[in-house]
């Protein structure tokens, strides 16, 4: 039993945050707690096992006033929490394992509690998934150095070569600008090899030409010319 399993192990209803964001497992998400009945779902967690579950949801944009039951989440574990005189909180969630929301139930709470499962990726032959992990990494690693060289920043970037493949397809997935719903996409893959792929695809699609922006900027600097910060969703 990995170690997500076991923080989870015994829970099987959760109360439920739904907020336009994806969380990945083992990723941080700051977040800011202002509503009264967040207030009082984060106190009832840090009671108890710091643990609620941040389902991406966006009421403007869906058919329900709450996510569907069904529906993929991630469990997010408070991490550390910055309580303000007002009331409002800014806390550190991690992600932990994801959950299929199997129903509701009724606890007499202002907030959601959902009836929920866990899962994580399938098994896959290791060095498979070494390989495929390594050329995502190349490329994210040949984006990350281009926008640092547009952005004129100068601080070392983090080796990811050896991330555990699942690890690392997580990260990427959080790094990256793409839609919310390619990235909820990505959350339910139960495959890592398939995340991989679709990580690499993403990331084949845009590395020439960040490297070529990176290229004339160095040019222009040379020139006498500064260059502006880029919006990541090109």
């Amino acid at each position: 039993m990995t170690d997500a399993y076991e923080k989870v192990r015994g829970v099987r209803e959760l109360p439920l945050f739904p907020l336009n964001v994806v969380l990945f497992p083992g990723m941080p998400m700051p977040l800011h707690i202002f509503e009264p009945r967040y207030r009082k779902m984060l106190a009832d967690v840090q009671a108890s096992d710091n643990l609620f579950g941040l389902s991406c949801f966006d009421p403007e944009n869906s058919q329900t006033e709450i996510p569907p039951a069904g529906h993929i989440g991630c469990v997010a574990e408070v991490a550390e929490t910055q309580t303000l005189p007002d009331g409002r909180s800014n806390i550190l969630t991690i992600g932990l394992i994801r959950y299929r929301v199997e129903s509701y139930v009724e606890r007499g709470e202002p907030y959601l509690v959902a009836r929920v499962s866990y899962f994580e990726d399938e098994e896959e032959d290791e060095e498979f998934l070494k390989k495929r992990s390594q050329d995502v990494a190349q490329m994210f690693m040949r984006i990350a150095r281009a926008v640092r060289t547009i952005n004129d920043e100068r601080a070392d970037l983090p080796d990811i070569s050896d991330t555990e493949p699942e690890r690392l397809s997580f990260l990427v997935a959080a790094a990256i600008e793409v839609d919310l719903e390619v990235k909820q996409e990505l959350l339910e893959l139960r495959s890592t090899s398939e995340r991989l792929d679709r990580l690499r695809d993403l990331l084949a699609r845009v590395v020439s030409s960040y490297e070529e922006r990176a290229r004339l900027h160095g040019i222009a600097k040379r020139n006498g010319h500064g260059g502006k910060k880029i919006d990541l969703d090109s």
